[in-house]
């Protein structure tokens, strides 16, 4: 059994790292309110947008042709994953990963990934992964998930879409965490360019006037639905992040209660074996003089 100095190190280390645990659930769990209001005020905006294209869309019955939304023979897909700068959070990471490694793998063979498929890496922890398993990267950008801000999430779609237009990639998926509840986050998979009508959500039957006309519309909306789409990704994703955190640092923190119970019984049981060989030393030292 172990000395007692050693157990009492061990239960003020585990006391230590609780307070550090303990520390960071609150800092993430603040983090956590102000990210999951921009989730929820971002939703309807991007889901508006999405209504309206799909709106528009309903009222071309010949066909959208309009590059970005037109289907390519797909010859190289990049592959954008979400992840964040700093560990901590469980599965997070890892999780939406191999997700989208998996489907990496399963889409092109591991043969075939360096020349039909690179990846745009946002977050650093995926950037370590990815560059460890020596794939193809096509960029990194770690502050959209630092810092998220609209204008720099639609910097970034203005990028993203002249690279597109140039031919550098044929199709364009996003692999994130979309943020459900603290506890629960969804592993996502979303096709961002070529654009994909969504599903109509309004009434077919109501007579719209577009002014000027529903290509036009198309035309500036477009541009609209994918910054609004991308940066409610980075949304959830940070909020995904957080939530993460915040459970990973709770359970860390209840265990380390259960181990500083059990630390502090072990240490109440070895006190008690020294001090009953102590007396039972006394004892007999007193019987050998009484000899």
């Amino acid at each position: 059994m172990a000395n007692l100095k050693d157990i009492r190190l061990r239960i003020a280390s585990v006391i230590n790292t609780r307070q550090v645990t303990n520390a960071m659930k609150m800092v993430s769990a603040a983090k956590l309110r102000k990210a999951q209001d921009s989730v929820l005020k971002i939703r309807p905006y991007a889901d508006g947008i999405e209504d309206v294209i799909s709106t528009v869309a309903a009222q071309m019955p010949g066909g959208i042709n309009l590059p970005l939304f037109q289907q390519r023979q797909v010859n190289h897909t990049l592959v954008i994953l979400l992840t964040s700068n700093k560990g901590l959070c469980g599965t997070f990471n890892s999780g939406i990963t191999k997700k989208a490694i998996d489907w990496v793998e399963n889409q092109f063979g591991e043969k075939e990934i360096s020349s039909q498929c690179s990846f745009f890496l946002i977050g650093r922890k995926g950037y370590d992964v990815i560059s460890r398993l020596k794939y193809p990267i096509y960029g990194r950008e770690d502050n959209l998930v630092h810092k998220p801000a609209f204008d720099f999430t639609a910097f970034f779609v203005q990028e993203l879409l002249k690279r597109y237009q140039s031919g550098d990639f044929d199709r364009v998926v996003v692999f994130y965490n979309s943020f459900k509840t603290a506890a629960s986050q969804t592993q996502c998979m979303e096709q961002l360019l070529p654009i994909q009508i969504p599903r109509q959500k309004t009434h077919k039957n109501l007579d719209y006037i577009f002014e000027p006309n529903p290509k036009a519309i198309l035309e500036k909306y477009s541009i609209k639905l994918l910054e609004s789409k991308m940066h409610k990704i980075i949304l959830d994703s940070v909020a995904s992040e957080h939530g993460a955190r915040m459970t990973a640092m709770h359970k860390a923190t209840d265990n380390a209660t259960e181990l500083i119970s059990t630390l502090r019984l072990t240490y109440n049981k070895a006190r008690q074996d020294n001090i009953t060989r102590e007396i039972n030393e006394i004892v007999s030292g007193a019987n050998a003089l009484k000899r």
